[in-house]
Parts: C-alpha cells; sequence; structure tokens
C-alpha cells in the first residue's frame, strides 16, 4: 500500500487538476471498486453527480475529495488506493486502460477526466459523511501525521512510552501516528540507528525527537523525487513513477553493504512482511 510521501504526490497532483471541477458525470465500470459505498455503483455515481471538488485532502496514507462549495462540505468521497489503486487525469479521448474502474467526467472544456484504475481490486472509493473537523467519519480515529504542523511531538513521545510495544509495531499503529508504513519506518529505524524491535518503554524524549526528525526527513526526501515505486503499480496523476527506490539505504537492500558501516543489510520475517536492517548499526535489544 502506498505510504504518506506516495499518497502526498498523488493529493497534489489532484489538488492541480481536479479541484474546483464540477462533477458532469460517473461511470462505475466494477462492482468491487464501490463495495465500501454500501448503496451501491448507482447511487454512489449520482449522489457525486453535479457537486463541485473543494480542495484535496490528505492524513497519513489515506486521501478524500471533499464535495460541495462552502469552507466546509457535509460529505467526501474517499479514496483507498489499495495494492494497485491509481487516480489518473487523462484526456477524454485517450484510450481506457486494462483495469479502468471508475470513470469521473466534469462540465468544463478542460478536456481531461478523473480515472480509478486498480489492478487488484483491492482498492476504492466510497462516499462519507463528514466529522466536524471536515474528516470522513470512517477515518475520525487516524492519528496526525508527522509532516502535519499540528502534530504534537510531546504527546506522541508519551504515547509511545505507554503503549509497552516495540518501536516499528508503534511506528506502524495508524492511530498513535499516522503515513508511516514499513518502508518508511524501516528507513527512519536506520538512520536513527534504532532495531526494529526495540522496547519503546526504553525510548528517551531525546531519541524520540530524533526518530520523528529522520521519519520527516525520510518523508520530505521522497517526496521531493516522487515517492518510491518498485513497479508500474505506484504512479502519480500523470501515470508517472516516483525514484526514491534509488535512496534507499534500508529497505530492500538484504545482503548489501550498510551505507555506514559497510556490514551486509540482514531481512528478517515480520508480521507478514520483512524488515531490512544493519546488524552492526541497529543492535538488538537485550533479552527481558
Amino acid at each position: 500500500m502506498p505510504e504518506l510521501p506516495e499518497v502526498e504526490v498523488v493529493r497534489r497532483g489532484l489538488e492541480a487538476w481536479v479541484s474546483g471541477r464540477t462533477v458532469a458525470d460517473v461511470q462505475v465500470l466494477h462492482p468491487r471498486a464501490v463495495r465500501r459505498h454500501p448503496a451501491g455503483g448507482v447511487d454512489f455515481a449520482a449522489r457525486l453527480t453535479g457537486h463541485r471538488v473543494g480542495s484535496v485532502q490528505r492524513r497519513g496514507k489515506y486521501l478524500w475529495l471533499p464535495l460541495g462549495d462552502s469552507a466546509a462540505p457535509g460529505c467526501s468521497v474517499l479514496a483507498h488506493l489499495g495494492m494497485s489503486g491509481q487516480l489518473l487525469v487523462q484526456p477524454t479521448d485517450t484510450a481506457d486502460e486494462r483495469h479502468l474502474r471508475i470513470r469521473v467526467g466534469f462540465t468544463d472544456d478542460l478536456g481531461t477526466e478523473l480515472r480509478f484504475v486498480d489492478q487488484r481490486t483491492f482498492g476504492g472509493l466510497s462516499l462519507h459523511e463528514n466529522t466536524p473537523d471536515g474528516l470522513p467519519d470512517v477515518i475520525a480515529h487516524i492519528a496526525r501525521d508527522p509532516l502535519d504542523p499540528k502534530f504534537d511531538d510531546a504527546a506522541f513521545h508519551t504515547a509511545l512510552r505507554r503503549r509497552r510495544t516495540t518501536v516499528k509495531r508503534a511506528l506502524l499503529d495508524q492511530s498513535l501516528i499516522s503515513g508511516v508504513g514499513n518502508i518508511y519506518a524501516d528507513e527512519a529505524l536506520w538512520r536513527t540507528k534504532l532495531h526494529y524491535e526495540r522496547p519503546t518503554a526504553t525510548l528517551t524524549r531525546p531519541k524520540t525527537t530524533e526518530l520523528l526528525g529522520h521519519i520527516r526527513d525520510v518523508m520530505n526526501d521522497a517526496l521531493a523525487v516522487g515517492g518510491t515505486s518498485f513497479d508500474s503499480l505506484y504512479v502519480n496523476v500523470n501515470g508517472e513513477s516516483g525514484y526514491f527506490e534509488r535512496s534507499l539505504d534500508a529497505y530492500g537492500r538484504e545482503d548489501e553493504p550498510c551505507r555506514r558501516c559497510g556490514t551486509p543489510m540482514r531481512r528478517r520475517p515480520w508480521m507478514n512482511r520483512s524488515s531490512y536492517y544493519c546488524p552492526r548499526c541497529q543492535r538488538p535489544p537485550r533479552p527481558q
């Protein structure tokens, strides 16, 4: 699933190409693409038609398009990209993609439309009521992400210490901090010289501050080059891949030399995923 930098790249593209436009028509071409909208595809299309898209929003890995003309619209289209979902802005005369699931046309004469393409059909679009804070109600429990100006570093440290878990598990807990996934967790932990199984109760405030700094740095570095693309499934709204894969220090580098000390990097199975780390720079915690 795309992490914060990849979703933010898509958000910026949608903000430039879709925000402020009014929906003329919607075609739902595969029912799984709207399975999170219980009323079905026909209702989804009808409720979107005629609405103006507001400023596109993101929290962590979640992206949504507010509908309406007011500053606090009552509902939003929540986009769940899953493993292979793509939101593309295409000229209206471009041939349909093989895995096109939803098409959204607009009332203006700009000559482009929004397409949701999803090879594996794990993602989708759905319509939800907003909370008073402007979030779709189904993601109201999601914590702020580290690039949010209102993210509270001190509160995060306190919550981290109270969780009584390990540091990587905490970073992937979207109710504690959002937007961090497996790739950027491994990258930030490598930069901080922390083992992924380090107990959160042992983290000092300066170490938490250092960790947050590296999380922000690695995400901003990824944003600068369009995110991380390991294959053609993640692209921006113009169909272009990101290039941060070339700059990864930990993730995917099993048996390659650590860029800091030269020790071969290791990979270990972890929660149906993999963790990549340097056995010298990131010493495992002592058994309790």
